[in-house]
């Protein structure tokens, strides 16, 4: 928990248990299941826990927010951020059955009130949502067609409702895709995770922001 406890100093020690624990349960079911390699698994904290954990520094989202997180996988970046922000609800879903099986898992155990899991496509959902976030699943404007209908316009938090989106790599394409329906004034933000983390494994990785 070194890396959690550098970054986040003011965080509780019932979270700080939680964090350990989500970690130990994942390395078990992930041994049953394999929904990450072993490289991975060996750099769980680093490059899920803490890579998730960069949307926190981002925002601070308050209490009574709702997040989307799109194609979770194995729980990430939601798991991580509703045990971060305990008075907001996080909604987890994926198409995948075995991935949400694993994750509705992992809620019961960590005993998560605030999270919801959905074994489903998100275009085809009723939701209504703060915040939409995802983690590396699908081009920016595949993310947004699939979910803007889902995003309130009613907004309390210090940044616009909109997308907080963990990628990686040269987006230069998929912003250009995405400009033409973001609307006049929305910027696309593209924040470098290295002003966060100092690890190597953040150097490529950024925050992808754009308010509806």
């Amino acid at each position: 928990m070194k890396l959690i406890k550098n970054y986040f100093p003011n965080i509780s020690d019932n979270q700080l248990l939680k964090f350990n624990t989500l970690m130990e349960l994942f390395e078990w079911h992930n041994a049953q299941v394999n929904m990450i390699s072993r490289k991975d698994i060996d750099n769980l904290e680093e490059r899920h826990v803490l890579h998730s954990l960069a949307i926190a520094k981002f925002i601070n989202f308050k209490s009574q927010t709702r997040i989307v997180d799109i194609g979770t996988g194995g729980g990430f970046p939601g798991l991580p951020l509703a045990i971060m922000f305990p008075s907001s609800k996080f909604i987890l879903v994926d198409s995948i059955a075995k991935k949400i099986k694993v994750v509705s898992e992992l809620v019961g155990q960590l005993e998560l009130k605030n999270v919801e899991v959905i074994n489903s496509r998100v275009e085809t959902l009723e939701l209504h949502v703060d915040f939409v976030i995802s983690r590396a699943v699908a081009p920016l404007l595949d993310l947004y067609k699939w979910s803007r209908k889902h995003v309130n316009k009613d907004q309390y938090n210090d940044k616009p409702n909109g997308y907080i989106l963990l990628k990686g790599g040269d987006l230069t394409q998929e912003k250009n895709d995405l400009k033409p329906f973001t609307g006049k004034g929305n910027k696309i933000h593209e924040i470098p995770l290295s002003i966060y983390f100092k690890e190597e494994f953040f150097s490529s990785k950024k925050i992808i922001y754009f308010a509806l």
